[in-house]
């Protein structure tokens, strides 16, 4: 199975941005997506894959919360 989680862009190099996963910044590739910092990306493998609209970009993140708020307590 692949994933891929919701990450808000702080800053871009060329193809490569600095984003941030709720806390953990991380260093991506870009050159998939037309992207500027504030805007949220899907990243996979280091990829950025997809832009997406705030809103979803926080439904997302809330699913994943119940994922592994669930998994914490099982």
């Amino acid at each position: 199975m692949c994933l891929a989680v919701p990450a808000r862009v702080l800053e871009v190099r060329g193809h490569k941005a600095r984003v941030d996963f709720g806390g953990t910044v991380r260093e991506v590739d870009v050159s998939l997506v037309d992207v500027r910092p504030g805007q949220y990306v899907l990243v996979h493998a280091g990829f950025a894959i997809q832009v997406l609209d705030e809103r979803a970009a926080e439904e997302i993140l809330r699913a994943w919360s119940e994922v592994l708020e669930a998994a914490s307590g099982a």
